[in-house]
């Protein structure tokens, strides 16, 4: 018995509001969705945030549809469980998952937690907030429960854990009972496969890179899905690896030698089949960060499809200035233009964002302010 286990799929996030981004992320789904009809397993498993939004645009609903019909004509069952990106934190809303019952989705809720392929247990539950891991306990051992007559297990969560996200999670090791076969998680866009309790922890992680982050974990273990063999006293976890559309380049260079970084770089792009998502870090010595941003822009504008600056000056006249004694109170004057709102919750959002803004990193600035609304919402 032999099943694929993929999450974190993101259909529909235009990264840096590019449209090619958001085809990226179609066309790998696209190749998985190949891949795993030839592998022809016994059913799939979608840990989560199949897509980046709770109400995903049009072409993401069609790629979805494409995919599991696909699914479907092959005769593969597919079973899944809502992510915190496909859910509206608000009482009684609706995954978008649903929509897709008929082409053979079976989704896990809290009115349906398990489902039984043949002698095995599919448990599980959609996202919960760390506010609400208690409850999420109370399931976990109702599952435990539910699966003690079956010959093999499965637990199915969404979920970050606090030995792998250990400042982000929702739910302690703890807290997760010892006695499946097989824990079939999302939510962590890095591959994790872990021995836990009588089974393995496995995270496939994202299908492409959400967040620069994640470029060093792809380049060490890949980015794709799972292909689980049940068969046997042994569990057999294989990754099945697809190259990504295209590359994440991260470079640092020194302001000094940079002309001649910047000339090796370009024969290096010139390879690439196709136009690279790049990130530069320009450091050292004292240089304008207008004039540097317009010798990048020059040199790479045509050759890449993004380029994210990030510069790194060892002095700055006006922090000069501020050290003299002349300071600016950003706190006080956020916390003055936005007094009609939470004045706390809202202010520190707001330097938070400034802050990552300033710096170049609008990743970490749209993770902020989707977890923000995503509290919001559950409050």
């Amino acid at each position: 018995m032999r099943f694929a286990h993929l999450a974190d799929t993101h259909l529909g996030y235009r990264q840096y509001g590019l449209y090619e981004r958001e085809k990226d992320y179609y066309n790998v789904f696209e190749e998985i969705v190949t891949s795993i009809v030839q592998e022809r397993p016994d059913f799939v498993i979608h840990s989560g945030d199949l897509f980046e939004f709770s109400r995903p645009p049009t072409q993401a609903l069609l790629h979805v549809q494409k995919g599991f019909l696909a699914f479907k004509d092959a005769g593969i069952p597919i079973y899944a469980v809502p992510g915190n990106h496909d859910t509206v934190m608000r009482k009684n809303a609706l995954p978008p998952q649903l929509l897709f019952k008929e082409f053979g989705l079976k989704v896990l809720s809290s009115n349906h937690p398990y489902f039984n392929h043949e002698d095995i247990f599919l448990g599980g539950s959609p996202y919960v907030s760390k506010y609400h891991s208690a409850s999420l306990e109370d399931c976990l051992k109702q599952l435990e429960k539910a699966s003690q007559n079956y010959a093999k297990s499965i637990l199915i969560l969404h979920q970050g854990i606090d030995k792998y996200l250990p400042f982000e999670y929702e739910l302690e090791l703890a807290q997760i009972p010892e006695t499946f076969d097989y824990y079939a998680m999302g939510h962590i866009h890095n591959r994790i496969l872990d021995d836990f309790g009588e089974g393995k922890m496995a995270y496939p992680g994202s299908t492409d890179i959400w967040k620069l982050d994640e470029v060093g974990n792809y380049q060490k273990k890949g980015k794709g899905y799972y292909l689980v063999d049940l068969a046997g006293d042994l569990l057999d976890v294989e990754a099945v690896n697809l190259d990504l559309p295209r590359e994440f380049i991260q470079k640092e260079m020194e302001y000094s030698q940079r002309k001649a970084e910047i000339e090796q770089l370009k024969k290096e792009i010139l390879k690439l089949p196709q136009k690279p998502v790049l990130h530069l870090t320009v450091k050292g010595g004292n240089f304008s960060r207008v004039e540097a941003f317009e010798e990048l822009n020059k040199a790479f504008s045509d050759l890449v499809l993004t380029m994210r600056p990030n510069f790194q000056i060892e002095s700055l006249e006006n922090e000069k200035i501020l050290r003299k004694g002349h300071s600016l109170d950003v706190k006080s004057m956020l916390r003055e233009r936005l007094s009609d709102l939470d004045s706390e919750l809202v202010t520190n959002l707001a330097l938070e964002l400034l802050q990552e803004i300033g710096e170049g990193r609008l990743e970490n600035a749209e993770e902020l302010t989707h977890k923000f609304y995503e509290e919001l919402y559950d409050h």
